[in-house]
This record gives structure tokens, C-alpha cells and sequence, in this order.
């Protein structure tokens, strides 16, 4: 329940009590400072509160942005101010000091925005949305209350809403194929009590249906999986949407979103290579690879991003160069459609599903995503090398986190803390790529069941020790998540071709599949301020150095076949324990009233 107190002097013919309940508000009326701080006193700390003056004038959508956004404590619009739980406190200590100062008189000016004025000088953040056209205001006298009764009425509030719905960032294929339309299935889903969590439900059903389709392995199966495809993303477009206009934010929102996001994603995949069996192509190779690209890909971008989230004087030539393309609009796009964001990708693979064979469709995603990647991460090398940038210990934090070291690792961070201070800055991404190319190459150009990988998988281990054994605040240090990503998954792929019996690349698809659901865990952990995921989940999974060591000796001590079983049960085992403890966090974290996160970040 939320609860709004009404300030000062009820004006005739005013809507705002109207306009307030519509949004789910308990009214209260206040004559006074004094009065107004008793109300709040009596609401109960666990819900929200807002300060409303009565004379205001302006559009439902702005009381509803400025009063109703889950992810803000505290929040406000001219002559409105609201507070969630969390922002209590600080709203009843600017109002306590209003009232000590007014001496609880009679209202003339708005109280709200003298208490906005009082949180501003306590140095408070407070959210303030962007209105846009949409109207907002205190009028003074009648002459500017009918001035501003005007402006609402020349502005159409619904079609505001529907318009700030989009994303104001997005591909290409999205804003003008998807986008048109999708938003008003977004206001059908509003208007019939759906939430964003069911939609995005929803996606994931049409998607997994769509691979069950491809499975088949027929023409018209294949036909069916690209259209199913392209619905499940107009459904994954629309929970987004969903959440803008209704302004239904949730943390376990945004984790179901970006989940099932790769979910459905790595199961299309999987679908594709049994469909390719049935009709005798075998395909797992091009569809292991496509996900461990794409999974370094999102690696790549979550990486950079955390090095630089709060760095300072973080600037270069080059994103200078790069915002001043930003003004011309059609470069705008072609950048955008160049690095193959979702809207791009999946358009391609069911349009190519449909059109032409599994491998086909594998080879040109492989293709595609491998340009994006070389695009974007020369262009962020660049970038980390030109610019000036000071990272900040909580980006050390998050790009060791990301590292994902085990126990192995951490021993000879501890043997190799002192000694590293020695070395040149550039270190830890040089030695996490030779580590990594070391034991990749070694699996690929030695017979399968040779000792020659553990030995080069032991060498990685202390590498990858090495890496991470000081700070990672250097230009490039951002780069050792993705390499020591991409030496596991690599690993394991080609152990498991090397393998070459049947089932053995389906098995490393599911174990690659559980370690990377893993890994993109800890990265929305660490976006949503959660910090990474207990060290005891990390140690008993191994860490990517133990488990790429586990891989090389199962590989040398058992046959080809024994080798596949063994894939399996390390796969179904990894994922129970992530899956367990993923769940467990996020409902946790939901159901304690954990702030709802922003959902603007990367079109990946």
C-alpha cells in the first residue's frame, strides 16, 4: 500500500485526488507543516510515502513517473516528492527540520519542494525523471493554473507514455521492425493485469517451442522455429516495454530477462545441431562455437564496461571521435547493425533457419559474430590505450570477480603477490593469453588421451594465478576475464572433438552451457551492486582453472566413451549447484525488497 498526504489548501475542480488514487494511493489531507509530519510519522516505515501539494496541475504519467518508479528511494517531480523504505529517514529529517523552521504554519509555498530543497542541501541523491513535454507544476495564481490546465490538455499524456515505453537505445532492426508495434502489445498486456515477469515467461516458452521445432529436422519445422524465433523476440522486446509504461522494475525482473535472454538464445542452438543429426550433418562443433563466442563476446563487453563504470578522468581521442559519429545519424546505425546485437542476430539465424540448413545458418552466425567481436574489441583496445583513465578499486574488484579463480589460482596469487609488483603494467592480459593459447593448443595438436594437456592445463593454472595476482587496474587488464573465458570453453571443445565419438560435443555443449549460466550470473550479481557469488559456490565448482585441469585429466585417463559419460555428469553437476544457488539468491534478493535495477544496458 502506498500512501500520499495532500498539503496545503484543496483547490475547486481539481483532479488530483483522482489522479492519486488512480495510481494506487491511500489519501491523506494536511493543512499544515505540523500536521503533515504527524501523517507521515503514522505510515508505516515499510511502505511508500509521498508529499503532494494539493494546487498541483499536470499529467497522470508525470505523477506516476515521479511517484510510483520502484528503483529510486527517493524521488520527485515539482510539488510532489515520494520516498520508498529506504528513503525514509531522510525524508523525515528534512521534513522535522521544514516544520522546526516553519514552525508548523499554515502552508503558502509548497512544502514538497521546500523539503526537496532541505534533501538537496543534506546532499541526498534524488531522482528526478525526465518529463518531456509532460507537465508538472505549482501554479501560483489562477491566471497560471489555467495556463498550465492548457498545457496539459495540448499534450496527449498516453501517447508520451507509449513513446517512452522504447528503449531510447537500440538496434536497428528492433526500433524500426519490432518497436512499432510492440509497444502497444505492451499496453494490451498493461491494460489485462499482465506483468513483465510473464512476459518474459511467455518468450521463453515460444522460444524453447521454436527449438523443439527445429529438432525435427524437417523443412517445415525449420520454417516454423524462424517464425516461433522472431515471436519469442517481440515478446522479448514487449516485457521491456512492459516495464516502462507500468513501471513494474524488479530485481528478479531484470535477472529473468537477461537470463532467459541466453537461455533461450544457446537452446535454439542446441535445437538446430539435432535437427542437422536428424536429417545426418553433424553440427555440435559450429554450435559449441557459436556459444563460446558469443558468450566471450558479452564477456568482452561486460569486462570493459565494469574497468570503466566509475574510472576518472576517463577520456581519449578516440571516444571522442567515436561520440562525434555519434552526430551523424546514419553512421548511428550502421555501428549499431555492424556488431550484431540481438535484434540483428536472431533475425538472421530464423530468417536462415527457414530459408536454409543448420549449418548454413551456424556458419554465417559464426561469421557475423566473429566480425563484431574483432570490430569492437579492437575499437575498445584502442580506447583503453589512448585514453588517461584512473580505475577505481571496485573495478579491480568486479574484473577479479569476473575471473572466476579457483582454488589453484588463488594459491599462486598468494606465492606470486610480492614478486608481480615487478613486472610491466601490461602483464596480466599478456600471460592470461599465452596461459590460455598454451593449453588450448596443446589439446588441439596432441592425440586425444595424451598427458601433454594437464601439463600445459597445471602451466594455465599458474597463469592464470599470475594475472590476477595484483590489482587489475592497468589499460588492458580488462581483457584477462574474456581470455581465461575463452581458454576453458575452448578446452573443452576441443577435447571434445578430439574425442570424436558420438555424444561427446552434445555433453561439452551442456557443461559449457552450465559454466557460462554460471559466469553470466556473477555479471548481473555484480551489475545489481550484489557483489559475486559466495566463495564457496566458486571453490566447489573448481574455479575455470580447476576445471579446465579436471577436463585434461578425464581426457587422459579415460576412453573416448567414458570421457562423454563423465562430460555428462560434470555438466548436470555444475549445473545443479549454479542453478540452486542462482535461484536461491535472486528470489532472496527480490523478496527482500532488494532495489529494483535499470534495464537501459547493452542491445546484446
Amino acid at each position: 500500500m502506498s500512501t500520499a498526504i495532500l498539503t496545503g489548501q484543496p483547490v475547486p475542480g481539481s483532479s488530483i485526488e483522482a489522479d492519486l488514487r488512480s495510481l494506487g494511493f491511500d489519501l491523506r489531507i494536511a493543512t499544515d507543516a505540523a500536521e503533515a509530519e504527524t501523517l507521515l510519522a503514522e505510515v508505516p516505515g515499510d511502505e511508500r510515502v509521498a508529499l503532494v501539494d494539493a494546487r498541483f496541475v499536470g499529467h497522470v504519467h508525470a505523477l506516476r513517473l515521479g511517484l510510483t518508479d520502484p528503483r529510486f528511494p527517493l524521488a520527485a517531480i515539482p510539488g510532489a516528492v515520494t520516498a520508498q523504505p529506504a528513503g525514509r529517514q531522510a525524508l523525515t529529517r528534512a521534513m522535522a527540520r521544514e516544520n522546526s523552521a516553519g514552525g508548523g504554519a499554515t502552508l503558502v509555498d509548497s512544502l514538497a519542494d521546500r523539503i526537496l530543497t532541505a534533501l538537496d542541501a543534506d546532499g541526498t541523491d534524488v531522482h528526478r525523471p525526465e518529463l518531456g513535454s509532460l507537465v508538472a507544476a505549482v501554479p501560483a495564481d489562477p491566471q497560471a493554473r489555467n495556463e498550465a490546465r492548457q498545457a496539459v490538455a495540448d499534450v496527449d499524456d498516453e501517447a508520451v507514455r507509449l513513446k517512452s515505453a522504447v528503449k531510447s537505445r537500440d538496434g536497428f532492426f528492433t526500433t524500426y521492425c519490432i518497436s512499432p508495434y510492440s509497444r502497444y502489445i505492451a499496453r494490451w498486456c498493461a491494460r489485462r493485469g499482465l506483468t513483465p515477469n510473464q512476459v518474459t515467461t511467455a518468450s521463453l516458452l515460444t522460444a524453447l517451442i521454436a527449438a523443439a521445432c527445429a529438432a525435427t529436422g524437417t523443412r517445415g519445422g525449420f520454417v516454423a522455429a524462424g517464425v516461433l524465433l522472431i515471436a519469442s523476440f517481440v515478446l522479448d522486446c514487449t516485457d521491456g516495454q512492459l516495464a516502462r509504461y507500468s513501471l513494474q522494475y524488479s530485481t528478479l525482473g531484470a535477472w529473468l530477462d537477461a537470463t532467459f535472454d541466453r537461455a533461450k538464445e544457446y537452446a535454439y542452438y542446441a535445437g538446430l545441431a539435432l535437427g542437422a543429426a536428424r536429417g545426418g550433418d553433424d553440427v555440435w562443433a559450429l554450435a559449441l562455437g557459436a556459444m563460446v563466442l558469443q558468450t566471450c563476446r558479452h564477456v568482452v563487453d561486460f569486462s570493459f564496461n565494469e574497468a570503466n563504470h566509475d574510472a576518472t578522468a576517463n577520456t581519449s581521442p578516440t571516444a571522442a571521435l567515436s561520440d562525434k559519429l555519434d552526430s551523424v545519424g546514419w553512421t548511428v546505425w550502421v555501428r549499431r547493425m555492424i556488431v550484431l546485437p540481438i535484434g540483428e542476430r536472431w533475425a538472421m539465424i530464423a530468417v536462415l533457419t527457414a530459408a536454409t540448413t543448420p549449418r548454413i545458418t551456424f556458419y554465417a552466425l559464426l561469421i557475423g559474430c566473429a566480425f563484431a567481436a574483432t570490430y569492437t574489441t579492437a575499437g575498445r583496445v584502442l580506447r583503453s590505450l589512448t585514453r588517461k583513465a584512473r580505475r577505481t578499486d571496485r573495478a579491480a574488484g568486479a574484473l577479479a570477480d569476473l575471473a572466476d579463480s579457483g582454488p589453484l589460482a588463488q594459491g599462486f596469487v598468494e606465492a606470486f603477490k610480492k614478486p608481480v609488483r615487478r613486472l610491466p603494467g601490461f602483464t596480466a592480459p599478456v600471460v592470461a593469453l599465452l596461459g590460455g593459447l598454451a593449453v588450448v593448443l596443446t589439446a588441439a595438436l596432441t592425440d586425444f588421451g595424451g598427458p601433454w594437456p594437464i601439463v600445459a592445463a597445471l602451466a594455465y593454472a599458474l597463469t592464470s594465478g599470475l594475472a590476477v595476482a595484483r590489482p587489475l587496474k592497468g589499460a588492458l587488464d580488462w581483457l584477462v576475464p574474456p581470455f581465461l573465458r575463452a581458454a576453458e570453453y575452448a578446452t573443452v571443445l576441443v577435447l571434445a572433438a578430439k574425442a570424436d565419438v558420438n555424444g561427446a560435443l552434445p555433453a561439452a555443449f551442456g557443461l559449457v552451457a552450465a559454466v557460462a549460466y554460471h559466469h553470466y550470473d556473477t555479471v548481473y550479481r555484480i551489475r545489481g551492486d550484489a557483489g559475486a557469488p559466495p566463495a564457496w559456490l566458486v571453490r566447489s565448482i573448481g574455479g575455470h582453472e580447476g576445471r579446465t585441469l579436471l577436463v585434461t585429466v578425464l581426457a587422459a585417463l579415460l576412453t573416448a566413451s567414458q570421457f562423454t559419460v563423465a562430460l555428462t555428469v560434470l555438466a548436470v553437476a555444475v549445473a545443479l549447484v549454479v542453478l540452486v544457488e542462482s535461484i536461491r539468491f535472486w528470489v532472496a534478493a527480490h523478496q527482500g525488497g532488494a532495489p529494483a535495477v535499470h534495464d537501459e544496458g547493452e542491445t546484446a
